[in-house]
């Protein structure tokens, strides 16, 4: 359900923080079941602990809305590029709680991941997508430009079994 023609509601943009870890799992859990993938405990802990952890690459950002609530989340890693011989941004995981849609949340935390890449000097923000999310392209095609780059996927867990 969209919320779109409602009264805006305050939406701050921030660093995730250890107190979001309730609200973040469950975010995080809805985004894995959005596409379909296995969610764990394990994995869930080892995410967290990335991005906890001030010298690992992985951070995030939430949208907090009223009362504290989170409304959504962006999870983003510098990546060296040798072509150019500079760091981009890579946007892993945007996900906006389905009633929170329409709202502009998911561009205001990719101008929040944007916004860290300018003081970070890095060359480009860089993201991919389900070709099959109609909604978030939407968003996309205003923001950025669809590359030609096509992505693969070699699973070295089955290379080694």
């Amino acid at each position: 359900m969209k919320r779109a023609a409602q009264t805006p509601m305050p939406i701050n943009i921030r660093a995730l923080q250890a107190r979001d870890r309730k609200p973040w799992e469950a975010l995080y859990r809805q985004y894995a079941d959005f596409y379909q993938s296995t969610m764990t405990d394990a994995i869930l802990d080892r995410c967290w602990s990335w991005l906890m952890n001030p010298n690992h690459a992985v951070e995030g950002l939430v949208a907090e809305g009223e009362n504290r609530q989170l409304l959504g989340l962006a999870h983003f890693r510098a990546c060296p590029d040798p072509l150019i011989a500079a760091d981009f941004g890579f946007l892993d995981d945007l996900f906006v709680r389905p009633d929170a849609r329409g709202l502009g949340i998911g561009r205001r935390l990719i101008s929040g991941v944007a916004a860290l890449g300018q003081e970070r000097k890095w060359a480009v923000l860089r993201w991919i997508t389900a070709d099959s999310d109609a909604q978030a392209r939407q968003l996309y095609d205003k923001l950025a430009q669809a590359t030609h780059w096509v992505s693969y996927d070699l699973d070295l867990q089955r290379l080694r079994g």
